[in-house]
């Protein structure tokens, strides 16, 4: 039983236990609220970056195009999005939020700062501020080492 303390103290092993916590907490949250973390994906990066077409929705979201079609699909049929022919090349579409997938967005804003703090809850804020530097260099330096995913 000698290698179980290292094991049980592995930074991987220790991420890996925490991701799948968080993502277990996040998905039930959103199931809640009748949303995924796709549909909030394209939702937030539509009302910050503005309207894109599906290639560069595809690529700031990082969800593979071909699942993209279909978790717009999801969100135009409940009115959340609007696709529209781009204007500058017709054999394209340009995807915008709509003013009912806005107010949708808020709601999973304050739902998300709230599952955020449950899943932070044993740390204090500087830590958890310096749990979030600490997790960016470390997501940046794999991002610059890792070729990007084919479909991204």
């Amino acid at each position: 039983m000698s290698g179980l303390p290292e094991l049980r103290g592995l930074p991987s092993r220790l991420l890996s236990i925490a991701a799948a916590h968080a993502d277990r907490l996040v998905s039930a949250g959103l199931a809640g609220a009748d949303a995924r973390k796709w549909h909030y994906a394209v939702l937030v990066t539509l009302r910050d970056a503005g309207p894109a077409s599906q290639a560069t929705l595809s690529r700031r979201t990082g969800i593979y195009r071909s699942d993209l079609v279909g978790v717009i699909n999801e969100l135009a049929g409940r009115g959340l999005v609007e696709r529209a022919p781009d204007p500058a090349d017709r054999r394209r579409n340009v995807v915008t939020i709509t003013a009912e997938g806005g107010l949708l967005l808020d709601r999973l804003d304050a739902l998300l700062a709230s599952l955020q703090d449950d899943l932070l809850a044993p740390l204090a804020e500087p830590e958890r501020r310096q749990l979030v530097e600490l997790l960016t260099r470390l997501v940046e330096h794999h991002a610059r080492a890792t070729p990007p995913e084919p479909g991204g």
